[in-house]
């Protein structure tokens, strides 16, 4: 991936574009994430409305133990949107290249960690699924307000319920009949740029929810080591230059 490049994806200067390509790429991760969280623990821990649901329906049905799993996923990823809105935050203001490069490198780590660890966990009866369910939901939740605060919620990566809505809303303007009998200022157009854009989100989540079930189902947690590392490349540059930058000011400091 080229320097340049790769500082635009997660640097602090944004143009549609990176936003856009960063969201593709993120939104395959999350595909992965997704599918390989299924085959581990039976749940999908993108899907906060599932989560909700199933805490409700568990509650009643008196299966407490599942119900306040649920609960610590929902925990999970609201506290892992609030990490990165503080990480961004923090970065903002002191100007940092690494503006959205630093909730992605914390997500390349528990990724890792997830991959490491996940083996070990699952001998442990009753720790594994609450443990994986949090840790999942966590990392989600970083990554979901990564893209949110950088595309101003245009985009959205770690579920496809609002994408699959608005591409619906696109299609159903892209087939309608405009009669040339009305008035032709009330014409309906399909924005052919929002639809293409919300195609690629699509497929690129699937996408990735194949790479993540053929890498679970065949080489285990090890799949998660190639989703670390797109992570890392995609965070690193913009962290390298702010430890340039705090390199410098130290040496300039002890002088």
């Amino acid at each position: 991936m080229p320097i340049k490049y790769a500082r635009r994806l997660s640097g602090r200067k944004r143009s549609v574009e990176t936003n856009r390509h960063l969201g593709f790429m993120l939104a395959f991760v999350a595909g992965a994430t997704n599918a390989g969280a299924y085959l581990a623990v039976k749940l999908y821990t993108s899907h906060m409305t599932g989560m909700v649901s199933s805490m409700a329906d568990n509650l009643v049905l008196g299966n407490n133990d599942f119900a306040l799993s649920a609960f610590g996923g929902v925990v999970s990823f609201l506290t892992g949107a609030a990490t990165t809105a503080f990480m961004v935050n923090f970065a903002r203001r002191r100007h940092m290249h690494s503006e959205f490069a630093f909730p992605l490198m914390l997500e390349a780590l528990l990724m890792l960690c997830f991959g490491l660890l996940g083996s070990q966990l699952s001998l442990v009866k009753g720790m594994f699924v609450p443990a994986t369910v949090m840790l999942l939901c966590f990392m989600m939740g970083l990554q979901n307000a990564v893209i949110t605060k950088l595309s101003n919620a245009v985009i959205r990566t770690t579920h496809l319920t609002g994408i699959i809505t608005d591409l619906g809303i696109e299609l159903g303007k892209l087939f309608y009949w405009n009669r040339h009998l009305l008035d032709a200022s009330d014409d309906v157009v399909a924005d052919r740029d929002r639809l293409n854009v919300l195609s690629i989100l699509t497929i690129s989540f699937f996408g990735g929810g194949i790479f993540g079930a053929l890498g679970f189902k065949y080489i285990g947690y090890a799949m998660t080591i190639p989703l670390a590392l797109l992570l890392i490349l995609l965070a690193v540059v913009p962290a390298i230059d702010d430890l340039s930058v705090f390199l410098r000011r130290f040496s300039s400091a002890k002088e």
